[in-house]
């Protein structure tokens, strides 16, 4: 019960998100979708006991990847589903406590909750990042191919 919970409050987060930015309305479906597939992967890997940081690299590579196919299927810019579908992913919860003990003077775990929360980040960022090289990538060799 509480996996279904996740996956539809997930949704719910990249759908609004997507209204927030002013995604086309014909696409909100597809943002909610690619914010819970992602995030449904990302409980299956933490289920598996992988590390966080590296759950969230491959949830993140798997939105892209996810945003990419819907951008050539919906004729729609990536930025719709990729910014959409990475909300659940954002530690911003992990964020706001590591302020939180800055203010309460605890620095020792500020320090701790910073930085993962930093390293989340940088997976997610990561993630995105290495997608696009890949699809780059292909691009450029069909090209070739094609010539």
């Amino acid at each position: 019960m509480m996996m279904i919970e996740q996956l539809l409050t997930s949704f719910a987060a990249s759908a609004a998100f997507a209204i927030l930015f002013q995604a086309p309305k014909r696409t909100l479906l597809q943002c909610g979708f690619v914010g819970m597939a992602g995030w449904l992967l990302y409980i299956s890997f933490m289920e598996m006991s992988t590390d966080p940081i590296l759950a969230t690299l491959y949830a993140s590579f798997f939105i892209t990847v996810l945003s990419l196919v819907f951008a050539k299927l919906y004729k729609t810019p990536i930025i719709v589903f990729n910014v959409a579908g990475i909300i659940p992913l954002v530690p911003g919860g992990l964020a706001y406590d590591a302020m939180r003990n800055v203010v309460e003077n605890r620095y020792d775990i500020a320090v701790q909750l910073g930085f993962k929360a930093f390293l989340l980040s940088g997976a997610i960022a990561a993630g995105l990042f290495f997608t696009e090289v890949i699809n780059q990538i292909i691009m450029k060799l069909r090209a070739r191919r094609e010539t």
